[in-house]
């Protein structure tokens, strides 16, 4: 476990260090302790499922959040071959938001679309702690036109505490950028899926998070605005957070529930941040299923059953004059 513990993760610690105890003990005096680590083992392994399969919302928002969580670049490095990143929108810059190229996973090739937080604060800083500006969806924008030129499916990786809100980014054009990329993506000719694997926040997530199949890792959020946003605005109180968490309903299962996302996506035990190979296994396999179930569909089937899903979204009433 990494040494980013949360309040709900100490008893885990606890075991930890009582079999790290018991190794250094064999080591320093021989003697033979291994009954009492398997044990621990054993305990721990039942105690981390209890744990995590019992998460409030708030717990789960926290731990999407996890620093060691793996990020867009650790999935694509550990389920790619032939990756090739492509730079820049062919409008302003290059943004490092969001990474986007071309690579296989199996033997099918896909165009890769995913946001990266960055680790470490020069990383952080260079990557802008993955809040995408208008270039960035931009780019993403010019790379699914070019998977629909060529017949080729998009996958993207969401992960994002929300598009840039700085001042440069809006004179650029960033609401203009989402709401075109909303429009392109509704009706792209080729198969889209979308994975949420960390926080999916606001237009920021959502600007390429238009999709035949949404798919969430089980410890991730997706909603509209951030828990401590909802409770700053509604109670005046960022620190009422876990209570807007549990009205929003922003869990994959709440979305699942909704109708919203289209599959949960289970975690090695404990999370994917404590098993990175693992979890890109789960990842992989997840892409290749999602994508079999929508190969063989036309390029009109796609646009009509993506305008439905999202139509069935949400309530309305239309009245009569």
């Amino acid at each position: 476990m990494s040494k980013y513990i949360l309040d709900f993760e100490a008893p885990l610690r606890v075991l930890e260090e009582k079999i790290e105890s018991l190794h250094s003990t064999a080591m320093k005096t021989g003697v033979d302790v291994t009954s009492g680590i398997k044990q621990l083992e054993a305990e721990l392994v039942t105690k981390k499922q209890a744990i995590y399969e019992n998460l409030s919302r708030w717990e789960r928002v926290q731990l999407a959040r996890h620093p060691k969580r793996p990020y867009s670049s650790d999935y694509i490095e550990r389920v790619t071959e032939d990756w090739i990143e492509l730079h820049g929108d062919r409008y302003f810059s290059d943004d490092t938001a969001i990474i986007g190229g071309i690579g296989k996973i199996g033997v099918q090739s896909f165009i890769i679309i995913g946001q990266e937080k960055g680790r470490g604060t020069k990383n952080k800083l260079y990557r802008n702690f993955g809040m995408p500006r208008p270039e960035g969806y931009r780019k993403a924008l010019r790379l699914m036109k070019m998977a629909e030129k060529f017949k080729i499916p998009v996958l993207t990786i969401i992960d994002t505490i929300g598009a840039y809100p700085g001042l440069g980014a809006e004179e650029r054009g960033q609401a203009e950028a989402i709401a075109r990329n909303l429009f392109e993506m509704a009706r792209l000719q080729t198969p889209i899926i979308s994975i949420v694997v960390g926080e999916g926040a606001s237009g920021g997530a959502l600007g390429i998070g238009v999709a035949d199949r949404l798919l969430c890792f089980e410890n991730t959020w997706y909603s509209v605005i951030s828990p401590e946003g909802c409770a700053s605005i509604l109670f005046r109180d960022a620190t009422r957070a876990p209570e807007a968490a549990d009205s929003m309903k922003v869990t994959a299962q709440d979305l699942f529930d909704f109708g919203i996302a289209d599959k949960i996506i289970s975690e090695p035990n404990g999370g994917a941040h404590l098993d990175y190979d693992a979890a890109a296994v789960i990842f992989k396999d997840i892409v290749l299923e999602e994508y079999d179930l929508l190969k063989h569909k036309t390029n009109e089937e796609l646009i009509e059953s993506r305008m439905i899903k999202f139509e069935k979204m949400g309530r309305w009433e239309e009245l009569s004059e």
